[in-house]
């Protein structure tokens, strides 16, 4: 019986329990309605057909418009109603002029400490990459900066750890998922000392991406620790399009010298201490110098817009001791993706450096779900003889976006693409390297959701240590890969095709 009652109490068992209630309640005044069935169903033609214009009006992607179309169409009434709670960005006019305020505050401090915008005057395809950043990036490019890149979560966890330990003035932590265990016990420890020391210690979660890992006001007992905690979006069980909008992004910065971003939240797969889906392969990757400075900026502007604040960022500027600013060593740029505008910045990194690639183009994703944009510029690099690789996982974590993904496995196939399964288990990692010149690691994921909706970070770079560390470990990986052939794409059931198509129809609502 006390094990009934505590499953019944469980946050997320309620959380569903009140969803399914105003979802029959919804639909139960729905179908009460069709007893007026040609005055409502007038209404409804009216109603979605002023749906339908929105969607083929607005700026979003024409894959994304498609997915929201069926169904309104298939499912007379349900499907209309589905989008007008689901299909929107969650945030009002209000929150995203507030949003642009931070951003443009952000822009600013960033210009005035940045000083490497001209060193890439003579390579043109640079420049353009790095002044779409600048503009849309929210962040300039840096020079004076190195990397030392992780290639597994375990090896991430210790440079954490002893970054964490060197801090002397701040620590500002951002992370989708965090779990308590082995991993976060251990970061959590070192961040309840340093802020007993006198430490400036913040952090930021999402409230939907912890869901299931951490108790809910979470948050109050990281404040009773000393650590200042803001929770992104926090999760109410009422029908909203607020479900879309994930903060996606995972940052530590320290004392605005050290940055660490990349695909690894802060749980125990990620370090393989728990096993899920085989061997857990992701990544992370340390910078020192100027470059974290703007992921300081990063972290801040979402601070400021959790909490309608407007931080002063003169205090928290690193000073450097004469001979403490590390050499150069390739030139840094960190950006990040937001719902809140038309802009899509992670697609447009990645379309950007497909379509500067003359060599070669090497992505590793968890999920290969994307829109025939990114679909042909693969594609068309292929056959213009570039060697375009792409690792997946062979373990899955959702069958269903496997399905999807394998679903666009025949047609790159046949363009030329090299397709690799990382047959030890489950790659979480998000990179791409370009010829030896270019780099990006971060948190966007070939998928709509990543693409389109969640807020997303990474940083971009040109030369260096940090470009040829991505290219060894995406070599690396591929050894212990199976690279799978057009044959075994196309050697599938009938029924395993159908069901594919009909998942790829709806991947954008994935």
């Amino acid at each position: 019986m006390n094990n009934i009652l505590k499953i019944m109490s469980n946050r997320i068992v309620l959380i569903v329990l009140l969803i399914v209630i105003q979802l029959g309640l919804l639909f139960g005044v729905i179908i009460r309605f069709n007893d007026y069935f040609v005055y409502f169903y007038s209404v409804y033609l009216v109603v979605s057909m002023a749906v339908i214009i929105k969607i083929v009006n607005n700026r979003s992607n024409p894959a994304y418009k498609i997915a929201w179309i069926i169904p309104i169409m298939l499912i007379p009434i349900f499907g209309t109603v589905i989008y007008l709670v689901f299909g929107n960005t969650g945030y009002s006019k209000k929150e995203q002029i507030r949003m642009s305020a931070v951003q443009e505050r952000e822009k600013e401090a960033n210009l005035l400490t940045s000083n490497a915008s001209e060193i890439i005057d003579g390579n043109l395809d640079a420049k353009v990459q790095s002044t779409y950043l600048t503009s849309y990036g929210e962040a300039a490019l840096f020079g004076h900066t190195t990397s030392e890149y992780y290639g597994t979560g375990e090896e991430s966890l210790k440079g954490m750890l002893d970054a964490l330990e060197a801090a002397e003035h701040y620590i500002f932590m951002e992370y989708f998922i965090v779990e308590e265990g082995k991993m976060w016990d251990s970061i959590l420890e070192v961040l309840v000392r340093k802020a007993e020391e006198g430490l400036d210690v913040r952090f930021v979660y999402d409230d939907f991406g912890c869901l299931l890992t951490l108790p809910h006001r979470y948050n109050k007992k990281l404040e009773e620790l000393g650590i200042k905690c803001s929770v992104f979006n926090p999760f109410i069980p009422v029908l909203s399009p607020v479900f879309n909008n994930r903060n996606h992004r995972k940052i530590t910065v320290i004392d605005g010298k050290v940055v660490f971003t990349g695909g690894i939240n802060l749980a125990d797969e990620y370090i393989n201490k728990v096993e899920r889906f085989g061997y857990w392969k992701d990544n992370s990757i340390k910078i020192e110098g100027e470059a974290a400075w703007g992921f300081t900026l990063l972290f801040l502007s979402m601070w400021d817009f959790i909490n309608n604040t407007q931080t002063d960022v003169n205090p928290f500027m690193p000073n450097y001791k004469p001979g403490e600013l590390p050499e150069t060593d390739g030139y840094y740029q960190p950006y990040v993706d937001s719902p809140f505008d038309d802009e899509t910045v992670g697609m447009n990194v990645y379309l950007n450096m497909i379509n500067k690639a003359k060599e070669y183009v090497y992505f590793t994703t968890p999920y290969l779900v994307i829109d025939n944009l990114l679909m042909e510029a693969l594609c068309s690099a292929a056959k213009g003889g570039v060697d375009v690789r792409i690792i997946t996982p062979h373990i899955p974590d959702k069958w269903y976006v496997h399905a999807v993904t394998k679903s666009n496995y025949v047609r790159l196939i046949e363009a030329g693409v090299r397709i690799y399964e990382y047959t030890p288990g489950f790659i979480h990692s998000k990179t791409c390297v370009v010829d030896d010149l270019y780099a990006t690691v971060g948190t966007v994921n070939l998928d709509f959701r990543s693409l389109f909706l969640h807020f997303e970070c990474g940083v971009w770079m040109y030369k260096g240590s940090g470009v040829k560390s991505v290219y060894d470990d995406h070599m690396a990986t591929e050894g212990v890969s199976q690279l799978i052939t057009l044959e075994e794409a196309t050697n599938i059931f009938w029924f395993t095709k159908i069901g594919r198509a009909c998942l790829a129809v709806f991947s954008p609502l994935m």
